[in-house]
């Protein structure tokens, strides 16, 4: 069962991140953006039930981001979220992440050919994906085809504003000038 460390603000105002003081993966990341994703998966589910002002949940190691609607008031959720966080089984440190819940990171780069994805991964490992973890939220890469790739926000990053545009453009812009200058970086 994992305590709540900190309860941190994110750039996203309708999103919240949870710091555990246990992990409640092995490293996998986890995102659900309805209800009915979560169907299959007891953390999510149990988040979404507290409320349908819910509309997102994103976990992984020690850290669940839950994003609510705008009307939605964070003084009266976060008391009932805090009751399924802390009734999760923590992680069983041994347990590997799945492959299926990591696609599109380390998975994706040594089941691809291209080299490029490679380099990618690696700018995203060293620089975007901790910072955007700070900020809650994570990216994937869904898919490199050609000079088009696609990326997936998840967490706090999935809808926050500055995401979709300040961040998207750096991310591109870095990538650019290091691995590619026609590529083109695609959020969905």
């Amino acid at each position: 069962m994992p305590k709540i460390a900190d309860i941190e603000e994110t750039p996203n105002p309708n999103a919240i991140k949870f710091i555990l003081k246990e992990p409640v993966t092995s490293g996998a990341a986890r995102s659900f953006q309805s209800r009915v994703q979560a169907a299959g998966d007891k953390l999510a589910k149990d988040l979404f039930d507290v409320s349908e002002e819910v509309v997102s949940v994103f976990y992984m190691d020690r850290m669940i981001t839950v994003e609510k609607t705008d009307m939605a008031d964070w003084d009266e959720l976060l008391p009932q979220l805090a009751a399924p966080i802390r009734a999760a089984e923590a992680a069983n440190a041994a347990q590997p992440a799945t492959a299926a819940s990591a696609v599109g990171g380390a998975i994706a780069a040594a089941t691809s050919n291209d080299p490029r994805l490679a380099a990618i991964n690696e700018i995203l490992d060293e620089r975007i994906r901790p910072a955007l973890a700070n900020d809650g939220g994570w990216l994937e890469i869904v898919n490199l085809e050609n000079d088009r790739l696609t990326i997936n926000y998840q967490g706090a990053c999935g809808s926050c504003p500055s995401a979709i545009s300040g961040t998207l453009m750096a991310i591109e812009g870095m990538l650019k000038q290091e691995v590619d200058p026609e590529l083109e970086v695609v959020a969905v």
